[in-house]
């Protein structure tokens, strides 16, 4: 418990000094770029940071898990595919969108058995489930891109509430609901209890096999969430959709605070990391610089979080 509770105070302390970065880079932006801070591209920048934000929350159970989910672009990708087929065949877009998260938890869920039961590393089984799963959706879709969505469901994306995209709320509903059961729930204490020490969280009772499937199928559904949310806003069905989410949806997490090595992590410590690397690829954008470079900073910038994080655990 002593454990636990020193995490979080670790959690708040990272959390904290995220904050503070992102205030500093959001003054150097508005300094440097007059458009940084316009209402267009404010919107923009939402859009694109919620539907990553969704995908690396579900991420961020995995990791506090001790586990790693590297399936969840092609999982996304199912999503986008699947709901768009089924509206473009006739089926209502609230039952296309219930038949694609099922089918996408499902996705996950057998991530989740086979590193239960299987006894396959994480690292192993969503590889396999990464190469699968967009195999599949190269192979229903014929590779090819699905129009003609029903405009009801396009015109989502667009709308907006009190002045921000409805995207943005839908990640609200996803973060609130996420924290929650994280901080407040017995499912929550047990996902950091097995992170922390797999074994003595199977000692004291916790049903892991459970814990598991839970974890990788909150994952997967996150992933159908932001699927539909990336296909509502490019009003189509893109076989491609979430090629290297996965890396984004890690570096958000680790960004954030938690730990590769599990047991530490935390739903706002992720959003925060998201909402991080979006800036710095935006800001950048709009100051000219050159994509490639943003890249390697983002790749930089993870590095030096997981070099933090080890240090911390050593000195501890």
């Amino acid at each position: 418990m002593k454990k636990l509770i020193n995490k979080f105070k670790e959690g708040k302390i990272a959390e904290g000094n995220l904050i503070l970065i992102l205030i500093a880079i959001i003054i150097l932006l508005a300094i440097f770029s007059p458009k940084f801070l316009t209402a267009n591209n404010i919107k923009n920048l939402v859009r694109q940071t919620s539907i990553i934000g969704v995908v690396a929350i579900g991420m961020t159970f995995v990791i506090i898990s001790g586990g790693i989910d590297l399936s969840v672009g092609s999982i996304l990708g199912v999503a986008s595919i699947i709901s768009s087929m089924l509206m473009v065949s006739g089926l209502p877009i609230f039952l296309a969108i219930i038949v694609a998260m099922v089918v996408c938890t499902l996705l996950g869920v057998i991530n989740g058995i086979i590193v239960y039961d299987g006894k396959v590393p994480p690292f192993i089984a969503t590889l396999g489930m990464m190469t699968a799963a967009r195999g599949i959706v190269m192979l229903i879709s014929n590779a090819r891109m699905i129009a003609g969505l029903p405009r009801t469901f396009s015109n989502f994306a667009q709308i907006t509430i009190l002045g921000m995209p409805s995207l943005f709320f839908v990640w609200l509903l996803v973060i609130i609901a996420t924290f929650i059961v994280t901080s407040q729930t017995v499912i929550g204490r047990n996902l950091f209890a097995f992170g922390s020490n797999p074994e003595a969280a199977r000692l004291s009772g916790i049903n892991i096999r459970t814990l598991t499937y839970f974890i990788y199928g909150i994952s997967g559904f996150m992933c159908a969430i932001a699927g539909i949310l990336m296909t509502s806003r490019l009003s189509n069905g893109i076989p491609t959709a979430g090629t290297g989410y996965e890396l984004d949806a890690i570096a958000a997490a680790v960004v954030g605070g938690a730990s590769l090595s599990g047991g530490s992590g935390t739903i706002i410590g992720t959003v925060l990391g998201a909402l991080l690397i979006a800036i710095i690829r935006n800001g950048g954008n709009l100051l000219g610089i050159n994509p490639f470079i943003l890249q390697i900073s983002v790749g930089v910038l993870i590095v030096v979080s997981v070099m933090i994080d080890q240090r911390r655990k050593a000195s501890v």
